[in-house]
């Protein structure tokens, strides 16, 4: 007998809110490493109506000027006017940084992870990217509308956008596309047909267009549900770091410890053990190890080496859990250190992270693959 169940994820673009917050506590990131390699940083961002307040804790060698890194992060997401719900080059803004506490660098400086905390990292032949497929069609529907607004401006659409998608899944295999939600933020002199027939004909129809292996019978479609969306952004939903760390990662097909990324160095092992996860993940299944892998870390604060690694390959192993196990704890060496250096994460640049996803975009060195051939 069939075992059918549906799966939803949900995906915003760089114009939400919450994803905004995100992109300016790692365009903060993003200058500290540039003036400082071994700086340390944790930056959290609010937004809400004309302001941005950005608190934290940072450790550099070097002056940054955080009041016009926000605001040409905001202006480049396209908030250029209030009439767009925000505008960089007028809002507040506040700073509140002092340097991180010196009982928790104490245990970095010697090489320990920046805090406890539980990492999971997962890949899956579903999609070329090895990720999930309804959290990679929700992503493809965001970038495609922020896309289409800045090549085609005309057509009414703003930067707050959100993207639901659920799939089908038989015997835990994806089987077809169910349902799609897109709620797009327009100008107000859009009626609801029109803002509806954009959505479908230039953002949900080139994209479904890429997943016709998925469209099997009638997709119940949720274009703009509540009929108008013209007051968006900081205006109309206060934006916070670290609140979409379900579309940051796998759409909830994997567990999540519940740590953020934007805005932290990668000594945090909420960030870089979570890429670690994920690339270790990738290599398991690009090695041909499995189908589909799930990579558990666990870490104490100050100390280097995880406390707990766990493999889960749910039955799509090629060969004995135990061996795969033993394999990534040989060739990877896991540390805060190790994964620094593995992944080259002082040289990254993370702000294109904290736009649609960190995981699936092959431009970030945790997705390659390279390292597979450790595990053959």
């Amino acid at each position: 007998m069939s075992n059918q169940r549906l799966y939803t994820s949900e995906s915003v673009s760089e114009g939400h809110p919450d994803k905004l917050a995100d992109q300016i506590s790692d365009a903060l990131l993003d200058a500290c490493l540039e003036k400082d390699e071994t700086a340390r940083v944790a930056i959290e961002t609010l937004l809400t109506r004309g302001l941005a307040v950005v608190a934290g804790e940072v450790t550099v060698e070097g002056y940054i000027e955080v009041a016009d890194i926000v605001r040409n992060t905001i202006n480049e997401v396209g908030y250029t006017d209030t009439e767009l719900g925000f505008d960089g080059s007028t809002c507040g803004v506040m700073v509140a940084i002092q340097e991180q506490s010196p009982d928790i660098a104490v245990g970095v400086d010697t090489g320990g992870a920046g805090d406890q905390g539980m990492m999971f990292g997962m890949a899956t032949k579903e999609t070329p990217e090895l990720m999930p497929l309804p959290i990679s069609i929700a992503h493809a529907l965001v970038r495609k509308a922020t896309s289409v607004r800045k090549k085609h401006p005309s057509l009414g659409l703003r930067p707050d956008v959100k993207s639901q998608v659920s799939v089908m899944y038989e015997n835990g295999v994806p089987k077809a596309i169910d349902t799609v939600v897109v709620s797009a933020q327009h100008s107000p002199s859009m009626s609801h047909d029109s803002i509806k027939q954009v959505v479908r004909d230039h953002i949900i129809n080139p994209v479904l267009a890429e997943y016709q292996d998925y469209i099997d019978g009638d997709i119940t479609f949720h274009i703009n549900p509540t009929g108008i969306f013209t007051i968006g952004g900081p205006q109309a939903d206060t934006g916070l770091t670290g609140r979409k760390i379900i579309v940051d990662t796998y759409g909830g097909m994997c567990p999540h410890g519940g740590g953020a990324f934007s805005g932290k160095d990668p000594t945090k092992v909420d960030r870089s053990a979570a890429y670690m996860a994920r690339h270790i993940a990738k290599c398991i299944v690009a090695a041909g190890l499995a189908d589909k892998a799930q990579v558990a870390l666990a870490y104490a604060i100050g100390v280097a080496q995880p406390v707990m690694v766990t493999v889960e390959t749910f039955g799509t192993e090629k060969e004995d859990p135990a061996k795969i196990s033993e394999k990534v704890m040989k060739n990877f060496d896991m540390s805060p250190k190790g994964i620094i250096n593995h992944l080259g994460l002082r040289k990254t640049k993370y702000l294109q992270t904290a736009k649609n996803g960190h995981f699936g975009n092959p431009a970030f060195p945790w997705e390659s693959t390279s390292s597979a051939d450790r595990l053959a």
